[in-house]
């Protein structure tokens, strides 16, 4: 299968790159490599599509300059460019993220993840604020939701602190390969990973629910995570911008949920919402 690779030159990096990586994930780029100018993002060539790019909401930041050209790429060995481009990550000294071929961390939770092009391998600053959230809350026999589970991740660490159980929802077939591999590799018992939507939450409840994606999907199903909550109850939510908050919570409150407080890192957001 031939690639396509994205060369783009970012402005100014620090900011723009995270976004950038993150839409670009989302219409179907599979790997990514840092340059000095900004980003290199790779895609098979008939996922390819260029008015897709030029329509993502980051192209529309003002305060954003980002110019891109397409290059046509010979076959390469993709799990090698995985390894030179995946870094193990560690959060709060007690979580590692690391792949297999690097060595086990001296750690609280030291998680080994297959990333194969994954969302969700903790590089990303949404990724890492649910994991600082579900290392801060409670999970401790809880009955848990991880919606977007992209490589299971964030479900592997809540089994690893006490979960009773954890259902890990993803629609990416290749997302729910992956998650199966990963939940495997770490010996977890106690999550079931589902390939699909918010169509398989009906009748189902949990005592927390975990949602990383982006905004529009989070506003069209906080409605079935709601129906799937309790009193007391936590949502976490990420994948989103500081000024999507109003919005999100104003979503939410139509379903009993009340905005708690959020973090941000590198322009992301991780909130927190109660039902009451």
């Amino acid at each position: 299968m031939k690639y396509i690779e994205l060369n783009c030159k970012v402005e100014p990096q620090e900011a723009a790159n995270e976004i950038l990586m993150a839409e670009l994930a989302e219409i179907g780029f599979e790997s990514f490599e840092e340059t000095d100018e900004g980003l290199k993002a790779f895609i098979q060539e008939p996922d390819f599509d260029k008015e897709a790019i030029d329509n993502m909401y980051v192209m529309g930041i003002d305060a954003f300059k980002i110019t891109y050209e397409v290059n046509e790429i010979a076959d390469q060995n993709w799990n090698a460019k995985w390894e030179e481009n995946y870094p193990p990550v560690v959060i709060a000294e007690r979580v590692a993220i690391r792949a297999p071929f690097h060595d086990p961390f001296d750690v609280e939770y030291d998680i080994e993840i297959e990333p194969k092009m994954s969302f969700g391998t903790a590089h990303h600053a949404t990724t890492a604020q649910m994991i600082k959230l579900i290392l801060d809350n409670e999970v401790k026999d809880l009955e848990i939701l991880d919606m977007g589970s992209g490589t299971a991740v964030l479900a592997i660490l809540a089994s690893m602190r006490g979960a009773k159980h954890v259902d890990a929802i993803d629609n990416d077939e290749w997302a729910y390969n992956n998650a199966l591999e990963n939940v495997g590799r770490n010996k977890i018992d106690n999550v079931k990973v589902e390939l699909g939507d918010a169509a398989l939450l009906k009748d189902r409840k949990y005592d927390l629910v975990i949602a990383n994606i982006n905004r529009n999907i989070l506003l069209n199903d906080i409605q079935h995570y709601a129906k799937c909550m309790s009193k007391g109850n936590l949502l976490f939510l990420s994948g989103f911008y500081e000024s999507d908050i109003k919005k999100l919570s104003e979503e939410a409150s139509k379903y009993g949920l009340d905005y708690q407080h959020h973090g941000v890192d590198r322009d992301w957001v991780a909130g927190v919402w109660k039902m009451n």
